[in-house]
Parts: structure tokens; sequence; C-alpha cells
């Protein structure tokens, strides 16, 4: 008998748990395709990011008070902060046209955590064609003055706002930074989420001190980050009603396994598709099953244990 490697994730079937995170790579169409081919089970695109769509500063201080997202994602913002790449409308027709090319599910991003206008961008990722979205949301608190509470009760507002706006399926990309992360996770999927990807990877400055100035302190994940989402996931898995992707630190077949054993979905991968390129895609999902079939004795039977 075989071993079933297909998955569900935000009421998406899949044919297997590994996707493609976002990152640069989704920004060519025949990249992803060439993902695809490599047999990644789906793709989600790059952040569109509130600033794009808002025009607000984007002095220095800002982004290094909420410039936290993934690595894959910081190079191409950081350092050149006063443009982007790709504005809001390229960014929609991009989408569109990869959602045409692709047979795989194309999850859409948006980044952003403050209360206005620019979360319509959810409902025309919609209409674009979006398969699900993700939201990416964290702001540093720096004020002492504001409370966790207040923190969360304005991340939860946001997901009941998105929640309000499309009828996509929703998962919101959390840090591991909370005070209960069970009893914010519980909020989250009453507000409307409905998967939680665990964790994002942040950008965090360094300084030069020859040179006195910040620099970019920019590493690719390693393996060794798989721990913190894999316990979490464990932790939440039976306990929270949501889908579950675990990112950070996937980089062999054996990180997806232990993903699935914990509870997880699906299992995102970028640092090393940038690292040993795309074909490493297409090497991970046959050593998994390679591995789960010894480890089960070729019996067909789902990975999740947690």
């Amino acid at each position: 008998m075989t071993l079933d490697l297909t998955t569900t994730y935000l009421g998406l079937h899949l044919k297997n748990p590994l996707m493609a995170s976002a990152s640069p790579l989704s920004k060519k169409v025949d990249t992803l395709r060439r993902l695809e081919d490599a047999g990644a089970a789906a793709v989600v695109m790059y952040s569109l990011f509130e600033e794009q769509l808002t025009h607000e500063s984007q002095e220095l201080h800002h982004y290094l008070e909420r410039g936290t997202n993934s690595f894959a994602e910081s190079l191409d913002y950081f350092p050149e902060l006063d443009t982007y790449n790709m504005g809001p409308e390229l960014y929609l027709e991009h989408l569109h046209n990869v959602k045409r090319a692709l047979d795989i599910p194309v999850i859409g991003s948006l980044n952003g955590i403050s209360p206005g206008g620019w979360i319509d961008y959810a409902q025309r990722m919609e209409q674009a064609g979006a398969d699900a979205l993700e939201l990416n949301i964290y702001s540093l608190p720096t004020d002492p003055d504001v409370s966790s509470t207040a923190l969360e009760d304005i991340y939860v507002q946001l997901v009941r706002d998105v929640r309000a706006t499309i009828k996509l399926p929703i998962a919101l990309k959390l840090s591991p930074f909370f005070t209960s992360l069970p009893h914010v996770s519980k909020r989250f999927v009453e507000a409307g989420a409905n998967g939680l990807v665990l964790f994002n990877r942040f950008y965090q400055p360094d300084f030069d001190l020859e040179e006195l100035e910040v620099i970019p302190n920019l590493e690719l994940s390693t393996s060794h980050e798989l721990r913190l989402p894999l316990r979490w996931i464990a932790i939440l898995y039976g306990r929270i009603a949501a889908d579950f992707a675990l990112t950070s630190g996937v980089h062999t077949a054996q990180d997806v396994l232990k993903a699935m054993m914990a509870g997880a979905n699906v299992a995102m991968m970028t640092s090393t598709l940038l690292t040993n390129g795309i074909g490493r895609a297409g090497h991970t999902i046959p050593g998994a099953t390679t591995m789960a079939k010894h480890a089960s004795g070729e019996q067909t039977q789902p990975l999740q244990v947690a």
C-alpha cells in the first residue's frame, strides 16, 4: 500500500503538504511554474504592504518599529526604503496572471496592522482569483502605556474587519511573542481566521560600528528553528479549531514529516529554495514519502500524531 500524503489546508485540497511561503520567488510567473513542476502543492504570494496602500511614512524609524516580515520578503524592501518593487495595481495584475498560469492554489498576502481602507485590498485579491488570504500582522510595542490586551484587541478587530470584507479562507501569520498564545489564537479563530501560520521570522537591524549606521542583518533560517513552531503546533493541535501551517526552519524531508507529526496541515519552505534552488522542493516530498513508508510499515495512514 502507498502512503497518502494528500492534505487539506484552509479548505483547499493539496497533493502534498509542501508549500512555498511568501518570498521574492513569487514575483515571476516562470519561477512559480518551476515550483509547481518541482512538487510544491500551493504557493503564497509575497506580501502587499499596508504602506503601499496608505502612502504612510517610509522613514527608517517606522521600519525599525514595524518592518517585521520574513527574511525572504525583507530582502526586497530593505535597505531600499524609498521604493517598492511593485505597486498594488501591478500586484493584483500579477496575482491574476499567476492564478491563470498555475494549477495549484495561490494564496494572496497582506501585511499590515492599522484599521482603514487598505484592507479593502483583501477583497480585490479575492476578485483577482486568490484561493485564500494570508494576513501578516505584527506591531512592535514601544509604548509602555499600551497593554498586551489592548494590542491583541487591535489584532482581533483587524481579523474581524478583513473577515467582513471577503469570503476567502483567512490564515493569520503570527509571532511567537504573545503572552498567552493559546488564548489569543482562540480569539483569532472566533474573529474569523481559518488557519494559523507559525511563526513569522523577524528582520532585526544591526549597527555598523565603523560607518555608524544601521545595517540589515538578515540570515536564512536553519532546521534548528523548527523546534519552536513544532512545540506550539503540537500544543495548539486539538485545542484550537483551525488549520496549522508550520513555517521557519523547513529545509528537509525530515522537517516536513516532523511538521505533520506535530499536527500541521502543511509545511512552508523558502530559505532552502533560495540557497539550494527550486529543485530542492522536488527532492523533499519523495524523500518524505520514503521515510514515512519506512516508519509506518507502508500502511496508508495520516501523519498527524500530535
